[in-house]
Parts: structure tokens; sequence; C-alpha cells
């Protein structure tokens, strides 16, 4: 499947091949290289996975670069989106899966990598199914996408009806966040697609 093809799977859940199978969601982010190309590379390569399929992807969207101290307008601006899959996968062999990608368009979580630097490629598993865990490797769902538009912004677009379990309706969170002033989207780019229509 297609990056243009997944954008365009309707939300109604087809796929599902059986109870063992649940619906996974990922965060994409880069900026450094060529984004919008790596962001696509990354989404086939996701769909690729074993026991693993691509049920929809976002359009890409801009975004300033978020660091400990604030917005940070200096740096490269990001492209961020998410996808939504379908695996067998348990989380933690997710994550590994997705930091092998990364891997391979040269991110670098090492030790001595800064935290809040500059990424080449960022995959976050959001949430896995319902599932609720913390484990020093994971934490499910996501401790911080429930506060990042750049998170809750592109996955309302392909799931209006979307939960973070624990905090609410990713709609009513990214109103919450919108209205608190903490955008990081770019108001003029946000509902564009670098390099698509």
């Amino acid at each position: 499947m297609t990056v243009d093809e997944a954008r365009d799977v309707g939300g109604d859940g087809e796929g599902a091949e059986d109870g063992e199978t649940v619906e996974a969601v990922v965060a994409l982010g880069a900026n450094l290289g060529d984004r919008a190309a790596t962001l696509d590379v990354a989404v086939a390569e996701l769909d690729g996975l074993p026991d693993t399929a691509l049920v929809v992807a976002s359009r890409w969207h801009d975004s300033v670069a978020l660091t400990p101290e604030g917005l940070n307008p200096d740096k490269p601006p990001y492209l961020n989106g998410v996808v939504v899959l379908r695996t067998r996968l348990a989380p933690h062999a997710l994550l590994h899966k997705l930091r092998r990608v990364e891997r391979a368009h040269g991110r670098d979580r090492s030790g001595t990598a800064p935290r809040w630097g500059d990424r080449t490629l960022d995959l976050d598993l959001v949430v896995h199914g319902d599932a609720r865990l913390e484990t020093s490797e994971l934490t499910l769902p996501h401790p911080r996408a429930h506060e990042r538009d750049f998170v809750l912004r592109p996955w309302l677009e392909v799931r209006p009806d979307a939960v973070v379990p624990g905090q609410g309706a990713v709609a009513e969170l990214l109103a919450r966040v919108t209205a608190a002033g903490e955008s990081t989207v770019e108001p003029a780019t946000a509902p564009e697609t670098e390099g698509r229509s």
C-alpha cells in the first residue's frame, strides 16, 4: 500500500483479522534532510513490518521545534504526522522494530545524543490498543502525547473518535492544547502536506 493509498482508507476498521490484532498509533517526525521523503519511506517500511499492516496515514504537518526551554523557531522546523497500524506484534516487539527503522535513517538514540536534538526520523509508539504499560523502555500510552498538538492534530485527522487511554478524547485534548496557546503546528501550514495537495 502506498502512502497516498493509506491516506484514502476510511476509518471503519477494515482489515482486522482476528482478536489478536490490535490497532497501534505511531507518531512520525523529522526536521533534518528531505523530511517528506524520509517520512514517506518510513511509512512504507512500517507497512512492511512482520504481522503488521498500514491502515491509514495522516497528511504531513509543519511544526516549530520543541525543546526543553519551549518552542524554538531558530531550529529547523519539523514535519509531523501519524500512522495507524494493525499489528499482532506485542508492544515491546513493535517498539524494537520502530527503533530499527529509525537507525536505518540515521537516528542516534545513544546516551551521547542530545535528548531533544534535531532528528532525521523520530518514531514514537503512542498507543497499542488499550494497553497501559510502564517499563524502563516503554510507557503506554505515550506520556506526553496528550500535550502535543503535532501528535493530536494529525491523529484527529485520521481518527476523529480517537481516545488516549486514561487522558480522554483526542478532539478534546487538542482543543485544550489550542486554547492554552501551546500549539506548535504553524496555523498557515497545518492543513497542508509538504509535496502533496
